[in-house]
């Protein structure tokens, strides 16, 4: 019984550990001006891609965890996703 109650808290933790991270990525686009929702899944792939668009959207500055999570949120939530954000809702 102890046991599944520890576990239990683990997992809640672990859960709101990666709420906290997903909030703090849309945060971080949105202070970028970049809205998932605008673009389409490939477009955001090409965008991550180029060196040169990467600077286009000041996304060079960013630390490549940053980078790879920003890229994630953004696909994941593209236009064509299966959950796309879209803005002003």
């Amino acid at each position: 019984m102890r046991k599944e109650i520890i576990f239990n808290y683990i997992i809640l933790f672990l859960l709101s550990e990666s709420l906290y991270a997903n909030d703090s990525i849309s945060y971080l686009a949105k202070n970028l001006n970049l809205y998932a929702g605008t673009k389409a899944s490939i477009q955001w792939e090409r965008i991550f891609s180029s060196e040169r668009r990467l600077k286009r959207y000041n996304l060079d500055k960013l630390n490549i965890n940053e980078l790879d999570e920003l890229k994630d949120y953004l696909i994941k939530h593209a236009a064509d996703s299966k959950q796309p954000v879209v803005p002003g809702l």
